[in-house]
């Protein structure tokens, strides 16, 4: 007992002096950490909202517990039901093809040799990125209007003008079309940052093996950055019920095309500032993406780890 009483104590005395040694780096960490506490964990306590029925002349610690009623609600809800399978699909659907296209194009630009082209191939692909989805959402409707740009050009030509922003069919793909161009790029910066991590000495060695240039990508260059493409596929599965875009959507979508578009995000936004409904009912809609996330994200880690990758945890 006295042993570990005295273990305790030099332990502290360490940590104690660590602290005093390094007291300007920990000053540097404390705004970071109040940032957190305020943003991200004070915040935590409106959770019980999804258990109240809130009232705006009680507050949020004095409105009437309702246990778990909200859940009950969404439960029962065929619009709840629809933007969840609606969410899903878009989420996986960008899971399926767009999470690939930044890892080739990173590949492709890393066996680019001229500096300059490189450059010039990275800006054209990253600009797009830098353009406000509610500005490009209006630059899309104006282009595939029925009067617009592409419609003309295509009634001119004597083909069937298209409306993707209006048919229940074309609307995803049109989604994940528009996402791919302007993501693409700024996503394969993760990737090539990775790439730059990779010994230029194994290129030399494998070409005096005789590799070619595809021997070279499938045996050093995707070897070289499996682990990193590993994290970013369980960050985008833990994600995977905010894959839909609000931005995106809510700036392209309408009535018309609600019964394939209308994810659990735009859903919340209606009930909430539209519809008037109880804010226990979208928080306990919020609760559940949450505890969805929690478990995706958790069951994306074990699978990883157990194929023999790096984890997040």
């Amino acid at each position: 007992m006295k042993e570990r009483t005295g273990m305790n104590a030099s332990r502290r005395r360490m940590v104690c002096k660590q602290l005093k040694n390094d007291w300007m780096l920990y000053a540097l960490l404390l705004p970071v950490l109040l940032w957190y506490i305020i943003f991200c964990y004070l915040p935590m306590g409106g959770i019980t909202l999804a258990f109240r029925n809130y009232r705006y002349d009680m507050g949020l610690w004095h409105s009437p517990w309702v246990g778990l009623l909200h859940f009950k609600t969404m439960f029962q809800d065929a619009e709840f039901w629809r933007a969840f399978s609606n969410t899903l699909i878009f989420s996986f659907g960008k899971l399926l093809f767009h999470f690939p296209i930044p890892i080739i194009v990173a590949i492709l630009l890393n066996e680019i040799r001229h500096p300059r082209v490189k450059k010039f191939f990275q800006t054209v692909f990253t600009f797009p990125h830098f353009i406000s989805w509610v500005v490009l959402s209006g630059i899309l409707i104006n282009m595939f209007a029925s009067n617009g740009i592409i419609n003309q050009l295509l009634g001119q030509m004597g083909f069937e003008q298209i409306a993707p922003l209006m048919s229940l069919s074309a609307f995803r793909p049109f989604i994940w079309i528009s996402n791919i161009w302007k993501e693409f790029g700024w996503d394969a910066i993760i990737y090539m940052a990775a790439l730059t991590a990779i010994d230029p000495q194994l290129y030399e060695a494998a070409s005096i093996d005789g590799a070619n240039r595809l021997q070279k990508m499938l045996h050093i260059t995707w070897p070289g950055i499996r682990s990193t493409v590993c994290i970013m596929l369980i960050l985008q599965v833990g994600g995977i019920m905010s894959g839909a875009s609000f931005d995106q959507i809510f700036n392209l979508y309408s009535a018309p095309v609600y019964p394939v578009a209308d994810i659990i995000d735009t859903y919340v936004y209606r009930q909430s500032f539209m519809t008037g409904t109880n804010f226990g009912y979208t928080t306990a809609i919020g609760l559940l993406k949450s505890v969805i996330g929690v478990v995706m994200i958790w069951t994306a880690n074990k699978v990883t780890t157990k194929l023999g990758e790096d984890g997040l945890f």
